[in-house]
């Protein structure tokens, strides 16, 4: 099981960090490049460039999980037609958001909170990131779906290679032809475009089960993915939610200056929530195909060693927070007080990735054990629920400070609460008892 668990796991991990170092390169690229102000733009724009993630994220774990499924339980055909269901819908929903954003860029970035000072910044970043909606989307979908069709290595060389193009045009478009921040935009699109053309010969030279293809949309079926994969789009859009939340907060309490601080902390700890994200995007194939089986028993030990792995990573953070914080900041600022400022915030909130690994495992487990309520709620307690207590509790308390100790407050309780709730071993169980009851009805 390791030697499965690694060779998906590893990969889909590493594919994740490129992915969320390349952005973090971004923001490098555009602090060292544009400014602080850019950055704070730039970190308006993330509550809606998350969405988007997230809307891929559904369809990948949402049609994954059915495809692995289909594929495990030895009907190929239904794997096939789950994954061009999947890819046809998203081609048309992903050009139908490009275009609103175009159109309505402005009013948008209003709605995300932008002030006067940084509304037009981000604006002319959502713009033309908004151009590349269709690679942007279609890049992530495909790369799992590659991982599902049983080369995980080959979604990790695409990832890899869209990141170098990206690195590579960050550069060019913001200092040698000085593009500012629509330049860090652009290259983000060409470089998905890179990952795309990647993956897409594996499909079209029909390497594996999956293959392109025209199909005619049903809905019904388009329903039942969308309902497992719906988790993932609502954990993203949760993590939107806690960004929009943390952005009012800090405007009140801290001004531009703690926006700044905390588009800093992002960039660094995206790097962290993007591998314990990749862990889970490995593990999810190999859960969903042994549910296809119907082995309960590897399921289940693929989720514990998810969990350790999740664990051990969590735990090299907090030690890379302390020890090499001030470093790490240091690339994305020479301002003294948002550099202290994001110390402290950095410091506290790594701790909260004890929780984030395992609360993210278990939504996906869920996901591929087509239970997503346990999924869904999760997402509500995390977000809705106990961060907007959390801080507006301890920011009574610590003043400003206390935004920073609000996410590890939220994901104990939502990680407590899912335990309690939905006890994944007990779940598991539950799901192979009606199954085998309705078999033999």
């Amino acid at each position: 099981m390791l030697k499965e668990f690694f060779k998906y796991a590893i990969p889909s991990a590493l594919a994740m960090f490129i992915s969320s170092l390349y952005t973090v390169i971004d923001g490098i690229f555009v602090g060292q490049g544009v400014g602080d102000m850019a950055l704070a733009a730039v970190n308006i724009v993330l509550p809606f460039t998350v969405i988007l993630f997230g809307l891929a994220s559904m369809f990948a774990i949402g049609g994954g999980s059915q495809v692995s499924k289909y594929i495990g339980a030895g009907d190929g055909d239904k794997a096939v037609n789950i994954f061009r269901q999947v890819f046809k819908f998203l081609i048309i929903l992903s050009g139908i958001i490009s275009l609103v954003c175009i159109l309505f860029t402005k009013q948008i970035v209003g709605m995300l909170g932008a002030t006067e000072t940084l509304s037009g910044l981000a604006a002319e970043y959502l713009r033309f990131y908004a151009i590349f909606c269709i690679p942007n989307l279609i890049g992530i979908v495909l790369s799992s779906f590659v991982r599902n069709d049983g080369r995980p290595k080959l979604a990790m060389i695409s990832t890899i290679m869209g990141a170098i193009t990206n690195i590579i045009l960050d550069y060019l478009f913001i200092f040698q032809f000085g593009l500012g921040i629509k330049g860090a935009a652009i290259a983000t699109g060409l470089g998905q475009i890179v990952t795309v053309a990647v993956l897409v010969p594996h499909f079209m030279g029909k390497k594996g089960y999956l293959s392109f293809g025209n199909i005619k949309l049903n809905f019904e079926e388009l329903k039942t993915f969308s309902k497992i994969g719906f988790p993932s789009f609502f954990a993203q859009a949760s993590y939107s939610v806690i960004v929009l939340i943390h952005n009012v907060m800090l405007i009140k309490y801290m001004g531009e200056t703690g926006i700044s601080a905390y588009s800093i902390i992002n960039y660094i700890t995206t790097n962290t929530y993007m591998v314990l994200y990749g862990l889970t995007l490995g593990a999810q194939p190999l859960i969903s195909y042994n549910y296809g089986r119907g082995d309960s028993k590897r399921m289940l030990g693929f989720y514990k060693i998810t969990c350790i792995s999740a664990t051990i990573v969590s735990g090299a953070f907090v030690l890379i927070s302390f020890v090499l914080g001030p470093s790490l900041i240091g690339i994305f600022t020479t301002d003294p007080e948002i550099a202290q400022l994001a110390y402290l915030a950095l410091r506290m909130a790594s701790f909260s990735y004890f929780a984030v690994g395992i609360n993210l495992n278990t939504l996906v487990y869920f996901q591929a054990l087509e239970k997503p309520k346990y999924s869904n709620l999760s997402c509500i307690l995390r977000s809705v629920v106990f961060l907007p207590l959390a801080m507006f509790g301890l920011c009574m308390v610590f003043g400003g400070n206390g935004i920073w100790a609000g996410t590890i407050v939220s994901e104990m309780l939502t990680l407590i609460t899912i335990t309690l709730i939905g006890n994944v071993k007990k779940s598991t169980k539950e799901v192979f008892q009606i199954e085998s009851l309705a078999m033999e009805a």
